[in-house]
């Protein structure tokens, strides 16, 4: 038997790549692994290395050090390095780039030059007709809205079939309205032509929703990754917790295994006695009421916030305001004597 077939390559391999701009380390001794058909999303705040590992990636730069493998075969590292147009990767900028003097077709046709004539242009029509350009493919850019040059964009990045898709910020200019729409769109069809993705983002909402894997980077380092609701339920650190979520934030004291706090007693195996450690409590998770249990508080203010509440409170013991978010109606207005408890899901120490 086989041995190697039982562990084929990953269709991707980054090993302790490390790079550094004027001796300011953008990346840090980053290894990843991607898998055929994989969607990754990159996130983390800006100048976090996520762009500088995408560019690695395709070959616009050189790692100081550490190795990438695509389908087992070296592409970048100390012995060998791919130019960028041999690789098979396709790239989408943030900007979409998209040459200002050539219409759709002529955008579509500029990355097909290996091919024939006649093949390149079957294969613009082909990738025109599944985006469904074809309206628009004799126009140039600036006749385009934004949802629209993404989709040239795509187009063009789709359209030699690379084995590896980077996608820098691809929604990032798009208005509101229109970004959860295009996203589900583009995502399905990636996902139908079995397309590796790799994805920057800086949106929460995006990494979380988007990715079959999320891998969060904080300077030039990986601080978490898995799938979405493995980095927002559990949290390996307060930078991971912070990044997905807003918290209200309560400190206390750590005695046999528990953190002591003016909002009650919490669980913290690991942490030594006397050590100060903080609760982070989700606002969905502080539960207001008149009843029995819980902790006093005041009313600070009450708003409404279309499908949610969301309530701001003051405890005695805390230096600054507690926030509430409910989708149930408290009535509650400033000034109001209230109690608020603690649902133990979602809180976390650190």
């Amino acid at each position: 038997m086989n041995m190697e077939n039982l562990h084929p390559p990953r269709h991707l391999e980054i090993n302790g790549v490390s790079r550094s701009f004027g001796g300011v380390p953008a990346l840090n001794d980053i290894s990843l692994s991607v898998a055929h058909g994989e969607l990754i999303c990159l996130a983390g705040h800006s100048g976090c290395g996520k762009s500088t590992l995408l560019r690695v990636i395709a070959g616009i730069e050189m790692p100081d050090q550490g190795r990438i493998l695509l389908d087992g075969c070296g592409i970048s590292g100390p012995n060998n390095y791919v130019e960028p147009e041999e690789r098979n990767i396709g790239f989408m900028f943030q900007d979409y780039a998209l040459f200002p003097h050539l219409n759709v077709l002529d955008n579509i046709l500029f990355g097909l030059k290996r091919l024939t004539r006649p093949a390149a242009q079957a294969r613009c029509l082909e990738i025109v007709e599944r985006l469904g350009l074809e309206h628009l493919s004799r126009r140039f850019p600036h006749m385009l809205s934004g949802g629209e040059q993404q989709r040239v964009a795509l187009a063009r990045a789709l359209a030699p079939q690379p084995q590896i898709l980077l996608m820098d910020e691809p929604f990032s200019n798009l208005d509101r309205g229109l970004r959860d729409g295009i996203r589900t769109e583009t995502i399905s069809l990636l996902r139908e032509l079995g397309t590796t993705v790799i994805m920057v983002t800086h949106d929460p909402e995006e990494a979380l929703s988007a990715g079959d894997r999320v891998v969060l980077m904080r300077a030039g380092e990986i601080v978490q990754e898995g799938s979405g609701s493995d980095l927002y339920d559990r949290p390996a650190n307060a930078y991971t917790a912070e990044f997905f979520s807003t918290f209200n934030k309560v400190q206390g004291a750590c005695w046999n295994g528990f953190l002591e706090t003016p909002l009650g007693r919490f669980a913290a195996p690991g942490f030594a006695d006397g050590h100060t450690a903080t609760l982070y409590v989700r606002p969905q998770c502080l539960r207001v009421n008149c009843g029995a249990e819980g902790v006093d508080c005041t009313v600070v203010d009450c708003a409404l916030m279309g499908e949610i509440e969301q309530i701001q409170v003051s405890v005695a013991a805390l230096p600054g305001p507690l926030k509430i978010r409910s989708a149930k109606r408290s009535r509650l207005r400033s000034g109001d004597v209230a109690r608020i408890s603690v649902t133990p899901e979602q809180v976390f120490v650190f």
